[in-house]
């Protein structure tokens, strides 16, 4: 290995290896130290279904992170290529838009004001009736009352991404360190590498952080630096079919309660995802999965005749705003890829430009509102917005916290109480 990095990236997620490419295309020597790089069944990305939903998932309360959604999903296209023919793999990635479907009264009619909300922003969404969704799904059940087509919403395969993602770090000569960070080095005040968990060490001349749920636990990093996210975990089941049986993502809600289906190219329907704050506690459980299962089923009632291939569990990074955590942190050299929650996978083209850089790497705040098209957002998106009096995130081997009340964010009819630490979500 070299004695010296350009970059060393802490996570291979698909964040961190997105932003390991895109540094690597751009010259620099790039590190990428994980203990599992895109195979880890806790980490967000393996579990992920990976839809690129910024329009089907706005909400009112989330404006600066659906103009981020937007500016990402534009680069979707070209990413998704270029990663293609860098790594000679297939990305399965679809353009078809995504389907939301209500199934009762109340459902339809917080589906009215989604349509209400989205037409106010200019997004491109169509108001369907029942028999119009049924026309573009017909496996969908009769009982669906009516639906809204985000036309330009999509979808990929995250295990894909990440496996095309090492492919073709592989080609670049970027080298991939399996093992554990166990703390950031400095050097007169400066991040000047990382510390492993096997006694070595790694220098580089800048570090980024993007181990999701586990970015706010590296020792060597001031608290005033380290990132406030949290584990936030969420369910998802895997269904293989012989016939395809939706050819377009499916999100619901079903008597207040938000599900989606998301197929694949090979027969895979993804269904998901719960969304539980319950520390880093990845099991599985059987309400998750009965619950996902219910509200698949009265959507789409021919989900339980397929075969149930995989349950898992991950987690996501969740940050107090909702918004990523993108840029340089208070000590120089250092800074954070991380904090996506929902959005990993769509962000990742947009994170990984943000990061890697036009000349040093660094990561300019005006860059970011520039080309996220909105004043302001830079400072949104700045890991500095939480320099001073930051939450710290709960340690992997903390006990996880007891039964929470939480709330959804977005509509009213979303915002509702909710018990034993379980709910929908968007994705």
């Amino acid at each position: 290995m070299p004695d010296l990095f350009d970059l060393v990236v802490v996570g291979g997620g698909v964040i961190g290896l997105s932003v390991a490419w895109r540094a690597t295309g751009r010259g620099l020597r790039v590190a990428v130290v994980d203990p599992a790089p895109a195979t880890s069944h806790a980490a967000a990305s393996h579990a992920a279904a990976g839809m690129l939903a910024p329009v089907s998932e706005v909400t009112y309360t989330e404006e600066p992170l659906l103009r981020l959604g937007l500016a990402s999903l534009e680069r979707w296209p070209a990413f998704a290529a270029e990663l293609s023919r860098a790594s000679g793999h297939d990305l399965d990635y679809r353009a078809d838009g995504t389907l939301d479907v209500a199934f009762g009264a109340d459902d339809l009619a917080a589906l009215d004001d989604l349509a209400a909300f989205t037409a106010s922003l200019g997004l491109p969404a169509e108001r369907l009736t029942g028999r119009e969704c049924r026309r573009l799904e017909p496996m969908l059940a009769p009982s669906v009352r009516g639906g809204l087509l985000a036309g330009g919403d999509a979808w990929v395969d995250p295990r894909r991404v990440t496996a095309a993602l090492l492919a073709a770090l592989g080609r670049t000569g970027a080298t991939l360190v399996p093992g554990r960070v166990t703390g950031l080095l400095t050097a007169s005040g400066a991040a000047s590498g990382v510390r492993l968990e096997s006694g070595g060490h790694l220098d580089a001349g800048r570090v980024v952080l993007a181990a999701g749920a586990w970015s706010g636990s590296l020792e060597g990093v001031p608290p005033e630096a380290l990132p406030p996210v949290r584990p936030v975990k969420g369910q998802i089941m895997r269904l293989r079919s012989p016939e395809p049986v939706l050819s377009r993502c499916v999100r619901g809600v079903v008597h207040g309660s938000h599900v989606y289906l998301v197929p694949r190219g090979d027969g895979e329907l993804v269904v998901g995802a719960t969304q539980e704050e319950l520390g880093f506690d990845t099991r599985v459980t059987a309400g998750g999965l009965w619950e996902l299962l219910r509200d698949a089923r009265e959507l789409v009632p021919g989900v339980t005749e397929l075969e149930v291939t995989e349950t898992i569990a991950g987690l996501r990074p969740g940050t107090p705003d909702n918004l990523p955590l993108v840029g340089p942190t208070t000590v120089p050299g250092l800074d954070l890829a991380t904090g996506h929650h929902r959005g990993g996978v769509l962000l990742a083209p947009l994170t990984a430009d943000l990061c890697a850089g036009e000349d040093t790497g660094s990561v300019r705040p005006a860059e970011l509102a520039e080309l996220a098209g909105l004043a302001g957002l830079a400072e949104l998106c700045s890991p500095l917005r939480f320099a001073r009096g930051a939450p710290r995130a709960p340690s992997p081997h903390a006990p996880a916290p007891g039964p929470s009340r939480l709330r959804e964010g977005g509509l009213a009819a979303r915002e509702r109480d909710l018990t034993e630490n379980t709910t929908r979500e968007h994705r």
